[in-house]
């Protein structure tokens, strides 16, 4: 008789089986509670972001796809945007950070009540910055302000909240030390506090090039000074905890912290060089972009000395992944944005389609995807429920595949549109050129927003199936 063959056999897995999680967190109802709403509430907003942005892609290959005033490119874009920052993005982060701080702080939230009063001011924020953008009512052309103050006033109010909550959880502290997790945390919280009063207040801002000026400062550091620091420092707690060794370097770590709080500050006039800015402004936002390979470099070689020797781990992990990917694209779209800076790139890149990659790169590629490795990893633990093991692994190649489809052929399209607009050529002929890149563009698109559709449903597979069953995990 025939032997079967082991590669056809049926008890052959169909991918590694990935590790259980056996340890439960010993933490409060009310923890599990308020963080696992945030992070649902992170994951409807993903969904619909992404949404309205698969939505966008399809006009670039069916222009005449509707004639609908708010379905119109200039409104559906920046809901787009400002519901994948502060709707899906912040809102993790924040749910991570939720638990990261008063554990590493050995002590319970400061305060729960004001944890749910900047769910809710977050929430409405978004909610009504949504409805406003679609109306046509705006904040005009500043990219990532879009919504107007007193809508995002509330979003502002939530974070003083949360800023408020975590230091008074680290003053309270019952260890001597600071986790360097801490440090990020916090910095990030405060940072964003100061940015969002300078880009949003008025009297100052009273012509074009000042306007330009704060523009570049707040679009760059909204991404440097809040997302970057925040996640960073969630990292610093997830990876040595799932791995279970300690983080490689702690002086790295506070090498990488330092240098990013010097050097990220004076780099956002990189989107403007050439323009009517003063060329000095220029020429320092260039220079210290170049600075910004020490952290970089600092920060994501302690993450990786981290994993040396654990790789076994992340093929029996089903976070673990996740963070790599997010570590690697730390480092190539932070090198990748300093060469953007030189003027002689920033000629043939900027205002292409390969800036579009670039910001989805990091975004999507070093943002997203270690919030979802944080996500993966403390969830299960603290409400008990697991997600379906196959259903994150699509997630995972999905989202990768999917991120790789779709910023490559952009890149690729926007070095070409910038070359063509050097020779001479005209933009419409730029606009034939971008075709077919923008076609890989929509199907990348596509294959994230499934990626996320799953990521929601396995959200919903680790919610505790009743709040009793919460309490039995919280007293176990």
């Amino acid at each position: 008789m025939e032997k079967k063959s082991a590669v056809l056999s049926e008890q052959r897995p169909l991918t590694v089986e990935k590790s259980k999680v056996g340890e439960r967190i010993d933490t409060s109802l009310e923890s599990i509670r308020l963080i696992f709403s945030f992070v649902a509430l992170s994951a409807f907003w993903l969904v619909f972001g992404t949404l309205v942005g698969e939505y966008v892609g399809f006009k670039f290959v069916w222009p005449e796809l509707d004639s609908v005033s708010w379905l119109s490119f200039g409104r559906l874009r920046p809901v787009h945007t400002n519901v994948l920052f502060w709707g899906f993005l912040s809102q993790a982060m924040i749910a991570l950070a939720l638990y990261v701080v008063p554990r590493t702080s050995q002590r319970e939230l400061y305060s729960y009540r004001l944890g749910w009063t900047s769910l809710g001011l977050m929430n409405i924020s978004v909610l009504f910055g949504v409805i406003s953008l679609m109306m046509g009512i705006n904040n005009g052309g500043q990219e990532y302000r879009e919504i107007i103050w007193p809508i995002f006033a509330l979003f502002a109010g939530g974070l003083i909240l949360v800023a408020y909550n975590l230091y008074k959880t680290i003053a309270d502290r019952k260890v001597t030390e600071i986790y360097i997790s801490n440090w990020y945390i916090l910095a990030a919280c405060l940072w964003t506090i100061i940015l969002v009063s300078i880009a949003y207040l008025p009297g100052y801002q009273k012509d074009g090039i000042s306007q330009t000026v704060i523009q570049g400062y707040y679009m760059h550091q909204g991404v440097g000074q809040w997302f970057t620091p925040m996640v960073l420092g969630l990292t610093y707690y997830f990876l040595p905890k799932l791995l279970n060794k300690p983080i490689y370097s702690y002086s790295l770590g506070v090498l990488a912290f330092w240098t990013q709080m010097i050097f990220y500050t004076m780099i956002g006039s990189h989107h403007f060089v050439f323009s009517p800015i003063p060329w000095w402004i220029q020429t320092v936002a260039i220079v210290f972009s170049v600075g910004m390979i020490v952290p970089v470099t600092a920060g994501t070689g302690n993450f990786l000395l981290t994993m040396k020797g654990s790789w076994r781990s992340f093929a029996r992990s089903y976070s673990l992944p996740f963070i790599l990917v997010g570590v690697i694209f730390y480092a190539i779209v932070s090198y990748q944005g300093t060469l953007e800076a030189f003027r002689s790139l920033n000629k043939v890149w900027h205002f292409t389609n390969f800036t579009i990659a670039h910001s989805h790169m990091s975004m999507y590629g070093f943002v997203a995807f270690l919030i979802w490795g944080g996500i993966y990893g403390l969830i299960p633990r603290l409400t008990g429920s697991e997600p379906p093991q196959l259903a994150v692994g699509a997630h995972f190649w999905l989202a990768l595949i999917g991120i790789l489809v779709y910023s490559i052929p952009l890149m690729i399209g926007g070095t070409l549109q910038g070359l063509s607009w050097i020779a001479g050529e005209s933009f419409m002929e730029s606009v034939n050129l971008m075709t077919p890149y923008w076609v890989w563009r929509a199907i990348g698109g596509t294959m994230m927003f499934l990626s996320h559709l799953i990521f929601a449903y396995n959200v919903w597979k680790m919610r505790p199936s009743t709040w009793e069953k919460l309490t039995q995990v919280s007293q176990s």
